[in-house]
């Protein structure tokens, strides 16, 4: 194998950290399928406060209807600002083999280990330049940092296509159809330490696409603050110098190992 420059190990390793405190495997009893982890602590105090959570050997379940029980942890957490932003979207919840089982409000994943999948779009132009924007500065998670094209959660409703045509219309204003050459470059596993007792478990579905000379992006949902079309050689120094968030770091060096610029 090529050996990996430092700084894209550096990467791998922020992509792959364990938590920060120890988390137990968390069941459904209705399916006995693993859907993620939680913190001990974490899981008494809803077992205290009479939630559908259980300790098991190994670890704890959640109890009853999995959509309901899950919905009543979800508003607990919310309740306690022990999640992420209510947003009133539904993401599938599924086991270790990718299978649904359930579903639970976006805001309630990261705190019960749930992995989730997400969509990046490298967008760049015919003469070696890419794409990239700037996250609004009061978005929740990364302010201000630099982003791929254009990038999300799928939810419970999409499929990884259906989710990178919303995502590219709202952040960029532009439409898959208009781009040649969209193709998939394989996916970017994500498990890191998030919030104060949260772990991020993330497959990311990579996507490059060439955006013609006319086309230039335009937001349409106010997360992002602005655009940028730098050369590729520009783009690499710039995700060395930890300018990106993690996971648009780690989409861009795929790209760019991909397109031979290092």
């Amino acid at each position: 194998m090529d050996d990996i420059p430092d700084w894209l190990h550096h990467l791998n390793t922020l992509a792959d950290q364990p938590p920060l405190l120890l988390r137990e495997r968390l069941w459904l009893q209705a399916t006995d399928a693993v859907i993620g982890s939680i913190e001990p602590l974490l899981a008494r105090h809803m077992a205290e406060a009479d939630l559908p959570m259980r300790p098991r050997a190994g670890g704890w379940q959640v109890e009853g209807p999995p959509d309901a029980a899950l919905a009543v942890i979800a508003h607990w957490l919310h309740e306690h600002q022990l999640g992420g932003a209510w947003r009133n979207e539904l993401l599938v919840v599924a086991n270790e083999h990718g299978e649904r089982q359930a579903l639970i409000e976006r805001a309630a994943v990261r705190p019960l280990g749930i992995a989730t999948v997400a969509v990046h779009l490298v967008g760049h132009t015919g003469d070696g330049r890419v794409w990239v924007q700037q996250r609004a500065f009061d978005k929740a998670t990364d302010p201000g940092q630099w982003d791929t094209l254009s990038g999300g959660m799928l939810s419970a409703s999409e499929t990884v296509a259906s989710a990178l045509h919303r995502e590219t219309w709202e952040e960029a204003g532009l439409e898959v159809a208009t781009m040649r050459n969209v193709r998939a470059l394989g996916h970017q596993w994500v498990r890191r330490p998030v919030d104060r007792n949260g772990y991020m478990v993330e497959r990311i579905e990579m996507f490059e696409g060439e955006l013609l000379p006319d086309l230039d992006p335009d937001n349409q949902d106010g997360e992002v603050e602005g655009f940028d079309c730098v050369p590729a050689e520009q783009l690499l120094e710039s995700v060395k110098a930890g300018v990106f968030t993690l996971e648009a770091a780690l989409v861009h060096a795929h790209w760019l190992r991909r397109h031979q610029y290092f």
